[in-house]
């Protein structure tokens, strides 16, 4: 095996989904400097183009889709398809409403991470492992999940960690569906990254005392989350599958 960056992701299709933000933006760059040809996917081009601007990279194709509607679905990988099989899905895309007190979260509040966050992660994950199966594509899912699935839901946060508990579940589940076709499902847990996700909305006093709380005393890059996805996609964790990587600055310890 090569030891460079990315062994084995020269050149190969590498979807990621919610490459606006500001973790799926990174991780769209990380790849681009790995030599994947990244297909960049949220639910405006014009906030694509904006986000990996200021990253300095070009994807191989930018789609928007909405990947609450479960039949979107097929018209996305139909088009990811002009460039090839997909090699890694890296699915970065989640929504987060923040409700201070827990008695003024609504049923429609539910709904929308759910539906989003687990239900359409389900979705997507099993067809791009499909199709993965059905071209002989030893390929690699990359999902998100949060500290919150482990520690619960901080500053407003309970329904996106409900949420963010059932990403790791699940991808547990597909890795055991998938790994018999040589298709590898492994989860990030990030903590507190300088995102807008993160900072929109949550309380300061809440924000200082998690920093406080994590030994390396402060919020994580973007960047810091992407390298971990390229090593998830990349030959150097061909036998790791089912896994939930923690990185959150020691904040959470398993």
């Amino acid at each position: 095996m090569a030891w460079d960056l990315g062994a084995g992701l020269d050149g190969r299709v590498v979807v990621v989904t919610g490459a606006s933000g500001g973790i799926g933006s990174a991780t769209t760059a990380a790849f681009a400097a790995a030599g994947a040809r990244v297909v960049a996917v949220d639910l405006d081009t014009d906030r694509i183009g904006a986000a990996l601007a200021r990253e300095q990279v070009e994807p191989a194709l930018s789609i928007a889709a909405d990947l609450s509607r479960i039949d979107s679905h097929a018209d996305l990988l139909e088009q990811v398809s002009a460039l090839g099989p997909v090699y890694a899905l890296v699915h970065c895309a989640a929504v987060l409403r923040r409700r201070a007190d827990v008695r003024d979260i609504t049923e429609e509040d539910w709904d929308v991470q759910l539906d989003t966050n687990l239900k359409a992660s389900f979705f997507l994950c099993r067809s791009v492992a499909e199709s993965m199966r059905a071209a002989g594509t030893q390929g690699r899912i990359v999902t998100f999940s949060s500290q919150g699935w482990w520690t619960g839901g901080f500053g407003g946060s309970v329904v996106y960690a409900a949420s963010k508990g059932g990403i790791v579940s699940m991808s547990r589940g597909l890795a055991r569906t998938y790994g018999p076709f040589g298709i590898t499902v492994n989860t990030i847990a990030p903590g507190q990254a300088k995102t807008h996700m993160l900072l929109d909305g949550i309380q300061p006093e809440v924000l200082d005392r998690m920093t406080a709380e994590t030994p390396l005393g402060r919020i994580g890059e973007p960047s810091e989350v992407a390298g971990v996805a390229v090593f998830l996609a990349s030959q150097h964790a061909s036998f790791v599958s089912g896994a939930t990587l923690n990185v959150s600055g020691g904040f959470l310890m398993y």
